[in-house]
């Protein structure tokens, strides 16, 4: 069964990286299609994002009480149906409703796949098959821009979305199949709903408030916050374990330091799509093919980050892995109509190299700070600051972009506003990378 297992989610999590990183590049001919905004297109790209974070922890939890087989398999079933529909939208409206469902599904995979393998393989085994977990994750990423640029060109946009399909219906047949175990660690505690629904309320007021430039809404959303952390601090079984945040330095500021990383460089893939489609009029398969750069670099020297933090104290390694990422950043804050290819695909290589550094050794901090009865919250809370780091990121485009821009298609009379406010974006994603480098070294020794 272990086989089956490690196939089973290295399919899923290439699965959701790959539909996620895809899609980016797929936007500009759907936005051409349906007549919309560079706002509401923000929005298919964020829709995805905000219901998986809204979910992720919830089902995380469900899944310790219910089982995780049981959810792991009803969120791939969700993230195919919503793949399917996705594919055969026929509005932008009806298109970000399936991106929500497909979010839904996803926060179900995201909860419980390393979960799943946690509780499948003996700890002596559990590092190399977390390994191939994370290589799968980064080998989707990797090839979502390039094979979504491919598809979109050759096939049009569906079939970035149709793709998942066969795909996402051969993980639920291998999972039914194969997986005959289930496993419920929490199996008869209750289910803290009240938390839930503070938790997701609070992640879509600050996610509407920002994108809507909403004082109201994000100070109504920052108040759910303080809510939802004195009502998890009370609480026997709470849906997320504030104490760890509180007791645990450590594990405080890698996980700030991750959110921090992925507010600052999740959008990097989206904001580069538009210019290198919009201002230097590639095609879609061409842009795809300069954006597998960083990620591609990234996956090749993780291992070797990974490495590197076991022998050297994990925070320096990651500290500097900030430090390359802010600078690329800064450099992409300069860019404009005359930049040329080989300086964008030289600082994603640059910026591949500084997530590497950053990612693995980041990983390695926060599940060696705690013990191994909470090595499963570990994995959910890095899971849910990734996700809401990548919420943020797309938040901050979508104000500047609703500044600058407004709601207006993308024609040659805005170009000069989509590079200012692609200038902008890079400014302040490098000025949270920079604030990122303190966090990161104020997590203290672990050996």
């Amino acid at each position: 069964m272990r086989r089956s297992a490690l196939i089973t989610i290295t399919l899923a999590s290439f699965l959701t990286p790959f539909t996620l990183s895809s899609v980016n590049v797929a936007l500009p001919t759907i936005g051409s299609e349906f007549g919309v905004d560079a706002i509401t297109l923000n929005w298919i790209a964020t829709a995805f994002l905000l219901s998986s974070a809204m979910f992720l922890v919830p089902f995380g939890r469900l899944a310790d009480i219910k089982g995780r087989k049981r959810v792991f398999v009803t969120g791939m079933t969700v993230f195919t149906a919503g793949s399917l529909l996705s594919g055969v939208s026929n509005s932008a409206e009806m298109l970000i409703a399936f991106r929500v469902l497909q979010g839904i599904g996803g926060a179900m995979v995201f909860a419980t796949g390393i979960a799943i393998l946690t509780s499948v393989f003996p700890i002596k085994e559990r590092g190399k098959v977390l390994g191939i977990n994370v290589a799968s994750v980064y080998t989707g990423l990797s090839f979502g821009p390039f094979f979504g640029g491919i598809l979109t060109q050759n096939f049009g946009w569906r079939s970035v979305f149709l793709v998942n399909v066969p795909l996402g219906v051969l993980v639920v047949a291998i999972a039914l199949w194969k997986l005959k175990a289930e496993w419920a660690d929490a199996k008869g505690e209750r289910f803290d709903i009240t938390g839930s629904v503070i938790y997701s309320l609070m992640l879509v007021l600050i996610m509407i408030g920002v994108s809507e430039s909403s004082p109201i809404l994000i100070t109504a959303g920052l108040a759910l916050l303080i809510t939802f952390i004195l009502w998890e601090s009370r609480i026997e079984h709470p849906v997320l374990e504030i104490k760890l945040f509180r007791r645990n330095m450590t594990f405080a500021f890698s996980n700030l330091a991750a959110l921090l990383n992925y507010s600052a460089t999740f959008a990097v893939t989206y904001l580069l799509s538009l210019y290198l489609q919009y201002i230097k009029a590639l095609t879609p398969q061409q842009a795809g093919a300069i954006l597998v750069a960083q990620p591609v670099v990234q996956a090749m020297l993780s291992p070797f980050a990974g490495w590197l933090s076991d022998r050297i104290e994990p925070r320096v390694v990651a500290s500097a892995g900030m430090a390359v990422t802010a600078m690329g950043l800064f450099v992409f804050s300069g860019i404009n109509s005359s930049t040329s290819i080989s300086m964008i695909v030289a600082n994603l290589m640059l910026m591949g190299f500084g997530f590497a550094l950053f990612s693995s050794p980041n990983t390695n901090a926060i599940m060696s700070s705690v013990e191994k009865k909470f090595y499963g919250i570990a994995s959910a809370t890095l899971s849910t600051m990734r996700v809401v780091g990548q919420m943020l990121s797309m938040a901050i485009v979508m104000l500047v972009f609703a500044i600058y821009i407004g709601k207006v298609l993308i024609t040659p009379e805005v170009y000069s506003l989509l590079i200012e406010s692609t200038r902008t974006s890079f400014a302040i994603f490098s000025l949270l990378c920079f604030f990122g480098i303190f966090a990161s070294l104020a997590r203290g020794r672990i050996r």
